[in-house]
Protein backbone atom coordinates (compact mmCIF):
# COMPACT_ATOMS: atom_id res chain seq x y z
CA UNK A 1 0.00 0.00 0.00
CA UNK A 2 1.16 3.51 -0.79
CA UNK A 3 0.80 6.28 1.79
CA UNK A 4 0.55 10.04 1.27
CA UNK A 5 0.30 13.09 3.49
CA UNK A 6 -3.17 14.39 4.27
CA UNK A 7 -2.79 17.79 2.67
CA UNK A 8 -0.11 19.93 4.31
CA UNK A 9 -0.37 17.96 7.56
CA UNK A 10 2.17 15.43 8.79
CA UNK A 11 -0.50 12.72 8.91
CA UNK A 12 -0.07 9.88 6.41
CA UNK A 13 -3.03 7.99 4.99
CA UNK A 14 -3.39 5.12 2.54
CA UNK A 15 -3.75 5.91 -1.17
CA UNK A 16 -7.25 4.42 -1.01
CA UNK A 17 -9.73 5.16 1.76
CA UNK A 18 -12.40 2.80 3.07
CA UNK A 19 -15.83 4.38 2.90
CA UNK A 20 -18.10 2.80 5.50
CA UNK A 21 -21.48 4.22 4.42
CA UNK A 22 -22.84 0.80 3.47
CA UNK A 23 -22.15 -0.72 6.89
CA UNK A 24 -25.56 -1.42 8.38
CA UNK A 25 -28.00 -0.53 5.59
CA UNK A 26 -26.34 -2.64 2.85
CA UNK A 27 -23.75 -4.79 4.65
CA UNK A 28 -24.36 -6.80 7.80
CA UNK A 29 -22.32 -6.10 10.91
CA UNK A 30 -20.46 -9.41 10.61
CA UNK A 31 -19.53 -8.71 6.99
CA UNK A 32 -18.62 -5.12 7.87
CA UNK A 33 -16.18 -6.50 10.43
CA UNK A 34 -14.66 -8.77 7.78
CA UNK A 35 -14.30 -5.88 5.34
CA UNK A 36 -12.56 -3.70 7.94
CA UNK A 37 -10.23 -6.53 8.95
CA UNK A 38 -9.36 -7.18 5.29
CA UNK A 39 -8.81 -3.47 4.65
CA UNK A 40 -6.24 -3.36 7.44
CA UNK A 41 -4.60 -6.50 6.03
CA UNK A 42 -4.28 -4.66 2.70
CA UNK A 43 -2.69 -1.69 4.48
CA UNK A 44 -5.69 0.63 4.20
CA UNK A 45 -5.53 2.85 7.27
CA UNK A 46 -8.02 5.60 6.36
CA UNK A 47 -11.64 4.84 7.33
CA UNK A 48 -14.38 7.35 6.52
CA UNK A 49 -17.85 7.49 8.07
CA UNK A 50 -20.45 10.03 9.28
CA UNK A 51 -22.79 10.35 12.23
CA UNK A 52 -25.84 10.17 9.93
CA UNK A 53 -24.80 6.95 8.17
CA UNK A 54 -27.26 4.18 8.85
CA UNK A 55 -29.99 6.62 7.87
CA UNK A 56 -32.10 6.41 11.03
CA UNK A 57 -32.20 9.82 12.70
CA UNK A 58 -30.12 9.95 15.85
CA UNK A 59 -28.92 6.33 15.84
CA UNK A 60 -25.56 6.60 14.11
CA UNK A 61 -25.72 2.90 13.21
CA UNK A 62 -22.56 2.84 11.08
CA UNK A 63 -20.52 4.56 13.79
CA UNK A 64 -21.82 1.99 16.28
CA UNK A 65 -20.67 -0.87 14.04
CA UNK A 66 -17.19 0.64 13.72
CA UNK A 67 -17.10 1.19 17.49
CA UNK A 68 -17.87 -2.46 18.18
CA UNK A 69 -15.15 -3.43 15.70
CA UNK A 70 -12.65 -1.22 17.55
CA UNK A 71 -13.76 -2.78 20.85
CA UNK A 72 -12.39 -6.16 19.72
CA UNK A 73 -8.93 -4.73 20.39
CA UNK A 74 -5.77 -6.12 18.80
CA UNK A 75 -4.63 -2.59 17.92
CA UNK A 76 -7.56 -1.91 15.59
CA UNK A 77 -8.10 1.66 16.72
CA UNK A 78 -4.38 2.49 16.70
CA UNK A 79 -3.99 1.27 13.12
CA UNK A 80 -6.81 3.42 11.75
CA UNK A 81 -6.96 7.09 10.80
CA UNK A 82 -10.61 7.62 11.69
CA UNK A 83 -12.70 10.22 9.89
CA UNK A 84 -16.31 11.06 10.66
CA UNK A 85 -18.63 13.98 9.95
CA UNK A 86 -20.93 16.50 11.58
CA UNK A 87 -23.84 18.55 10.17
CA UNK A 88 -26.71 16.17 9.47
CA UNK A 89 -29.84 15.97 11.60
CA UNK A 90 -29.41 13.78 14.67
CA UNK A 91 -32.66 14.64 16.45
CA UNK A 92 -35.93 16.51 16.13
CA UNK A 93 -35.05 19.63 18.11
CA UNK A 94 -33.73 22.85 16.48
CA UNK A 95 -30.10 22.43 17.59
CA UNK A 96 -29.74 18.78 16.59
CA UNK A 97 -28.23 19.63 13.19
CA UNK A 98 -25.94 22.01 11.29
CA UNK A 99 -22.78 23.70 12.60
CA UNK A 100 -23.60 25.76 15.66
CA UNK A 101 -20.94 25.50 18.36
CA UNK A 102 -23.51 23.72 20.52
CA UNK A 103 -24.25 21.05 17.91
CA UNK A 104 -20.60 20.56 16.94
CA UNK A 105 -19.56 19.87 20.52
CA UNK A 106 -22.61 17.73 21.30
CA UNK A 107 -22.32 15.73 18.06
CA UNK A 108 -18.63 15.10 18.67
CA UNK A 109 -19.32 13.66 22.13
CA UNK A 110 -22.02 11.42 20.71
CA UNK A 111 -19.76 10.19 17.89
CA UNK A 112 -16.98 9.42 20.38
CA UNK A 113 -19.42 7.37 22.43
CA UNK A 114 -20.71 5.39 19.44
CA UNK A 115 -17.22 4.87 18.03
CA UNK A 116 -15.89 3.77 21.44
CA UNK A 117 -12.82 5.97 21.14
CA UNK A 118 -11.32 8.97 22.91
CA UNK A 119 -10.52 10.96 19.79
CA UNK A 120 -11.39 11.48 16.13
CA UNK A 121 -8.48 11.85 13.74
CA UNK A 122 -10.35 13.85 11.09
CA UNK A 123 -13.59 15.66 11.97
CA UNK A 124 -15.30 16.78 8.78
CA UNK A 125 -18.08 19.30 8.26
CA UNK A 126 -20.48 17.38 6.04
CA UNK A 127 -21.85 20.49 4.34
CA UNK A 128 -21.44 24.25 4.53
CA UNK A 129 -23.65 26.07 7.05
CA UNK A 130 -24.37 29.51 5.63
CA UNK A 131 -26.24 30.55 8.80
CA UNK A 132 -23.34 30.08 11.23
CA UNK A 133 -20.33 32.43 11.25
CA UNK A 134 -16.88 30.97 10.81
CA UNK A 135 -15.75 32.54 14.09
CA UNK A 136 -18.26 30.34 15.92
CA UNK A 137 -17.39 27.20 13.96
CA UNK A 138 -13.65 27.60 14.48
CA UNK A 139 -14.11 28.39 18.19
CA UNK A 140 -15.90 25.05 18.58
CA UNK A 141 -13.28 23.14 16.58
CA UNK A 142 -10.44 24.78 18.53
CA UNK A 143 -12.10 23.70 21.77
CA UNK A 144 -12.30 20.08 20.56
CA UNK A 145 -8.64 20.11 19.49
CA UNK A 146 -7.46 21.68 22.73
CA UNK A 147 -9.21 18.92 24.67
CA UNK A 148 -7.72 16.17 22.49
CA UNK A 149 -11.04 15.03 21.05
CA UNK A 150 -10.27 16.01 17.44
CA UNK A 151 -6.86 15.95 15.78
CA UNK A 152 -7.60 17.52 12.37
CA UNK A 153 -10.55 19.27 10.73
CA UNK A 154 -11.86 18.74 7.21
CA UNK A 155 -14.78 19.71 5.01
CA UNK A 156 -17.09 17.97 2.58
CA UNK A 157 -19.21 19.31 -0.28
CA UNK A 158 -17.73 22.82 0.06
CA UNK A 159 -17.43 25.26 -2.82
CA UNK A 160 -14.09 26.90 -3.59
CA UNK A 161 -15.25 30.16 -1.99
CA UNK A 162 -16.26 28.33 1.20
CA UNK A 163 -12.80 26.79 1.45
CA UNK A 164 -11.06 30.13 0.88
CA UNK A 165 -13.22 31.96 3.41
CA UNK A 166 -12.80 29.22 6.02
CA UNK A 167 -9.03 29.27 5.67
CA UNK A 168 -8.71 33.05 5.79
CA UNK A 169 -10.68 33.20 9.04
CA UNK A 170 -8.71 30.27 10.47
CA UNK A 171 -5.39 31.94 9.64
CA UNK A 172 -6.55 35.15 11.33
CA UNK A 173 -7.14 33.05 14.47
CA UNK A 174 -3.72 31.36 14.11
CA UNK A 175 -5.55 28.06 13.64
CA UNK A 176 -4.63 25.37 11.13
CA UNK A 177 -8.15 25.16 9.73
CA UNK A 178 -8.97 22.64 7.01
CA UNK A 179 -6.60 19.87 5.97
CA UNK A 180 -8.98 18.06 3.59
CA UNK A 181 -12.03 18.45 1.37
CA UNK A 182 -14.23 15.50 0.42
CA UNK A 183 -16.11 16.01 -2.84
CA UNK A 184 -17.87 14.07 -5.56
CA UNK A 185 -15.22 13.57 -8.21
CA UNK A 186 -14.97 11.05 -11.02
CA UNK A 187 -14.57 10.91 -14.80
CA UNK A 188 -18.15 12.02 -15.33
CA UNK A 189 -18.49 14.53 -12.46
CA UNK A 190 -15.60 16.97 -12.77
CA UNK A 191 -17.02 20.33 -11.70
CA UNK A 192 -14.62 20.60 -8.76
CA UNK A 193 -11.80 21.11 -11.25
CA UNK A 194 -13.01 24.69 -11.79
CA UNK A 195 -12.74 26.14 -8.28
CA UNK A 196 -12.57 23.52 -5.52
CA UNK A 197 -9.33 21.87 -6.64
CA UNK A 198 -7.52 25.20 -7.25
CA UNK A 199 -8.57 26.37 -3.78
CA UNK A 200 -7.37 23.12 -2.21
CA UNK A 201 -4.04 23.34 -4.01
CA UNK A 202 -3.57 26.97 -2.94
CA UNK A 203 -4.19 26.21 0.74
CA UNK A 204 -2.52 22.80 0.96
CA UNK A 205 -5.77 20.89 1.42
CA UNK A 206 -6.13 17.21 0.52
CA UNK A 207 -8.75 16.22 -2.05
CA UNK A 208 -10.67 13.09 -1.04
CA UNK A 209 -12.99 12.07 -3.89
CA UNK A 210 -16.10 10.08 -3.12
CA UNK A 211 -18.37 8.28 -5.60
CA UNK A 212 -15.38 7.37 -7.81
CA UNK A 213 -17.59 5.19 -10.02
CA UNK A 214 -20.39 7.78 -10.36
CA UNK A 215 -22.84 5.59 -8.49
CA UNK A 216 -21.87 2.54 -10.54
CA UNK A 217 -22.22 4.21 -13.93
CA UNK A 218 -18.46 3.89 -14.56
CA UNK A 219 -18.27 0.38 -13.16
CA UNK A 220 -19.38 -1.43 -16.30
CA UNK A 221 -23.03 -0.42 -16.25
CA UNK A 222 -23.71 -1.68 -19.75
CA UNK A 223 -22.27 -5.10 -18.92
CA UNK A 224 -23.90 -5.52 -15.54
CA UNK A 225 -27.37 -6.20 -14.22
CA UNK A 226 -27.86 -2.45 -13.88
CA UNK A 227 -29.75 -2.62 -17.16
CA UNK A 228 -31.84 -5.60 -16.04
CA UNK A 229 -35.14 -5.88 -14.26
CA UNK A 230 -33.71 -5.01 -10.85
CA UNK A 231 -32.31 -1.67 -12.00
CA UNK A 232 -34.22 1.36 -10.80
CA UNK A 233 -35.98 3.60 -13.28
CA UNK A 234 -33.50 6.37 -12.45
CA UNK A 235 -30.56 4.06 -13.14
CA UNK A 236 -31.94 2.94 -16.49
CA UNK A 237 -32.70 6.54 -17.42
CA UNK A 238 -29.18 7.64 -16.57
CA UNK A 239 -27.65 4.79 -18.55
CA UNK A 240 -29.71 5.69 -21.60
CA UNK A 241 -28.80 9.36 -21.21
CA UNK A 242 -25.08 8.54 -21.28
CA UNK A 243 -25.21 5.41 -23.45
CA UNK A 244 -22.98 6.66 -26.27
CA UNK A 245 -20.28 7.80 -23.83
CA UNK A 246 -20.52 4.58 -21.83
CA UNK A 247 -20.21 2.49 -24.99
CA UNK A 248 -17.05 4.38 -25.99
CA UNK A 249 -15.72 4.18 -22.44
CA UNK A 250 -16.26 0.46 -21.99
CA UNK A 251 -14.81 -0.22 -25.42
CA UNK A 252 -11.67 1.73 -24.46
CA UNK A 253 -11.42 -0.19 -21.18
CA UNK A 254 -11.53 -3.40 -23.18
CA UNK A 255 -8.65 -2.17 -25.35
CA UNK A 256 -6.68 -1.26 -22.25
CA UNK A 257 -7.40 -4.71 -20.87
CA UNK A 258 -8.81 -3.52 -17.56
CA UNK A 259 -12.28 -3.43 -16.06
CA UNK A 260 -14.25 -0.15 -16.27
CA UNK A 261 -14.29 0.15 -12.46
CA UNK A 262 -10.51 -0.19 -12.27
CA UNK A 263 -9.95 2.33 -15.06
CA UNK A 264 -12.23 4.88 -13.39
CA UNK A 265 -10.39 4.51 -10.09
CA UNK A 266 -6.99 4.57 -11.79
CA UNK A 267 -7.93 7.79 -13.59
CA UNK A 268 -8.55 9.44 -10.22
CA UNK A 269 -5.24 8.14 -8.88
CA UNK A 270 -3.51 9.79 -11.86
CA UNK A 271 -4.81 13.24 -10.88
CA UNK A 272 -2.10 15.28 -9.18
CA UNK A 273 -4.53 16.98 -6.79
CA UNK A 274 -6.12 13.74 -5.55
CA UNK A 275 -4.92 12.40 -2.22
CA UNK A 276 -7.05 9.33 -1.53
CA UNK A 277 -10.21 8.25 -3.38
CA UNK A 278 -12.81 6.76 -1.06
CA UNK A 279 -14.16 3.37 -2.09
CA UNK A 280 -17.37 2.01 -0.59
CA UNK A 281 -17.33 -1.79 -0.90
CA UNK A 282 -20.37 -3.78 0.14
CA UNK A 283 -18.48 -7.09 -0.03
CA UNK A 284 -14.99 -8.49 0.46
CA UNK A 285 -14.84 -9.26 -3.25
CA UNK A 286 -15.43 -5.61 -4.12
CA UNK A 287 -12.77 -4.48 -1.65
CA UNK A 288 -10.17 -6.91 -2.97
CA UNK A 289 -10.92 -5.94 -6.58
CA UNK A 290 -10.44 -2.22 -5.86
CA UNK A 291 -6.80 -2.70 -4.90
CA UNK A 292 -5.86 -3.59 -8.49
CA UNK A 293 -6.34 0.03 -9.57
CA UNK A 294 -3.20 0.95 -7.63
CA UNK A 295 -1.17 -1.12 -10.09
CA UNK A 296 -2.57 0.42 -13.28
CA UNK A 297 -0.60 3.01 -15.25
CA UNK A 298 -2.66 4.78 -17.88
CA UNK A 299 -0.66 6.00 -20.87
CA UNK A 300 -0.84 9.65 -21.99
CA UNK A 301 -2.77 8.51 -25.05
CA UNK A 302 -5.33 6.65 -22.95
CA UNK A 303 -5.69 9.67 -20.65
CA UNK A 304 -6.40 11.86 -23.68
CA UNK A 305 -8.97 9.39 -24.99
CA UNK A 306 -10.70 9.29 -21.61
CA UNK A 307 -10.73 13.09 -21.63
CA UNK A 308 -12.33 13.07 -25.06
CA UNK A 309 -15.14 10.80 -23.83
CA UNK A 310 -15.71 12.64 -20.54
CA UNK A 311 -14.35 16.18 -20.99
CA UNK A 312 -13.96 18.30 -17.88
CA UNK A 313 -15.82 21.59 -17.40
CA UNK A 314 -12.66 23.56 -18.09
CA UNK A 315 -11.32 21.30 -20.81
CA UNK A 316 -8.33 18.99 -20.59
CA UNK A 317 -5.34 20.11 -18.55
CA UNK A 318 -2.52 17.60 -19.21
CA UNK A 319 -0.14 19.42 -16.84
CA UNK A 320 -2.39 18.45 -13.94
CA UNK A 321 -1.71 14.75 -14.37
CA UNK A 322 0.72 12.97 -12.07
CA UNK A 323 2.45 10.28 -14.12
Amino acid sequence: MQYVHLGRSGLRISRLGLGCMNFGPETSEANSFRIMDRAVEHGINFFDTANVYGWKVGEGLTEQIIGRWFAQGDGRREKVVLATKVYGRMGEWPNHARLSALHIRRACEESLRRLQTDYIDLYQMHHIDRETPWEEIWQAMEHLQQHGKVMYVGSSNFAGWHIARAQEVAMARHFMGLVSEQSVYNLRDRMIELEVIPACEAYGIAVLPYSPLAGGLLGGALQSQAVGRRASDDTRKEIEQHRSKLEAYEMLCGEIGESPADVALAWLLHQKAVTSPIIGPRTLKQLDASLHALQITLSPDNMKRLEAIFPGPGGAAPEAYAW
